[in-house]
């Protein structure tokens, strides 16, 4: 189902015939179009780096490993994002004759971004740059445990360039959210607006990371993995309900994903909070009659 990329939008359930009719062009530079999806995925990628550089002295993150990390990660992520994507729309990249259009493949700027791919790859980046010798390493876990607050803001964000271009929307719905678009042949469709419920998913995703579970952090890789679980679940939901999902046979990629890291996250924190509560159990307090056994 093809959609005008610049037809009004509506939420017909919630402001009635209220309409939003900006285009998904922010302006043009030299002739050359800027989106509001890459404006916005940038301003996403701006305040992550913010809140790491605010955050990292909880998890002892050096500023040098910090920078790095920044400097790597998100050339790093966006292309992993992108190959993800392409990989699995490989036919969306051929011409005519069959050849592979490496110009379309890269403009990612034009939409078609994965953050499973962009996840992916910082994993491996983050494990690369923690094995350096000397003093500029780092402890794996504490690093992507900042890292994924941070994806959780790129993904809050982001995901609004999705409304700008009219896409990652969900299946036909008469639900008080439904948001009303105009197909290229004219006709109007109501569908669940699934770039809003991730991107709002997402932010009570990142309240918890903040103000409860990294307040009570018992060990590192505790938010990295309580970030697995929570967009695990969220992702399982709204793949769902989506109506461009990339698909291995009958099954949803995402959905399987996202069913695969809920369960490591939840053997790996099941595992975690078990030994911490066996290691409490045998803890014994240093008293005078114990002090120097």
């Amino acid at each position: 189902m093809r959609i005008m990329t610049d037809s009004p939008i509506r939420f017909p359930g919630l402001f009635g015939d209220w309409e939003f009719t900006a285009s998904s062009t922010a302006f043009h530079v030299g002739g050359k179009a800027i989106y509001w999806y890459g404006i916005l995925i940038a301003t996403g990628l701006l305040l992550a780096m913010l809140l790491a550089m605010k955050e990292r002295k909880k998890y002892g993150i050096s500023e040098d490993n910090l920078y790095d990390g920044l400097l790597w990660g998100i050339p790093v992520g966006i292309i992993g994002a992108r190959v993800y994507y392409v990989l699995f729309y490989l036919d969306n990249f051929k011409r005519a004759d069959g050849s592979f259009d490496f110009g379309s493949a890269i403009a990612f700027w034009d939409g078609g971004l994965a953050i499973y791919g962009t996840v992916i790859a910082v994993v491996i980046l983050a494990l690369c740059l923690s094995r350096r010798k000397g003093n500029r390493g780092f402890k794996f876990f504490a690093m992507t445990d900042l890292v994924v607050m941070g994806l959780l803001v790129g993904q809050i964000v982001g995901r609004w360039g999705n409304f700008m271009n009219r896409e990652a929307f969900g299946a036909e719905t008469t639900s008080v959210f439904r948001m009303q678009l105009t197909t290229k042949m004219g006709t109007l469709i109501e569908v669940h607006p699934t770039f809003f419920y991730e991107s709002f998913w997402n932010l009570i995703g990142l309240l918890l990371l903040l103000f409860v579970v990294s307040k009570h952090r018992k060990f590192d890789g505790e938010n990295t993995w309580f970030y697995f679980l929570w967009y695990g679940l969220g992702r399982f939901w709204v793949e769902g309900l989506r109506t461009d999902s990339l698909y291995i046979g009958s099954v949803r990629v995402s959905q399987l994903l996202a069913i695969i890291s809920c369960i490591a996250a939840v053997a790996v924190l099941a595992r975690q909070y078990r030994r911490i509560k066996v290691a409490k159990a045998f803890y014994v307090p240093e008293t005078d009659e114990n002090k120097g056994e």
